[in-house]
């Protein structure tokens, strides 16, 4: 079964699409997270929620 961590982001209206762009991009380079969901409510303030695999180590004997 997979496991994943999340990552809830918000995202404020004053926010360029440009820097959410380039916050996410580097997010998910760099730091091997993926979109999960994207929500946005009536006041315009946004949430990402981020995911990523977790990893776990099993012994080889």
């Amino acid at each position: 079964m997979v496991e994943y961590e999340f990552w809830d982001l918000p995202i404020s209206r004053s926010q360029s699409r440009q820097a959410v762009c380039r916050l996410l991009t580097d997010a998910a380079e760099f730091q091997g997270w993926e979109l999960d969901r994207l929500r946005k409510d009536r006041s315009g303030q946004g949430t990402v929620r981020l995911r990523r695999k977790i990893i776990r180590m099993r012994a080889t004997y």
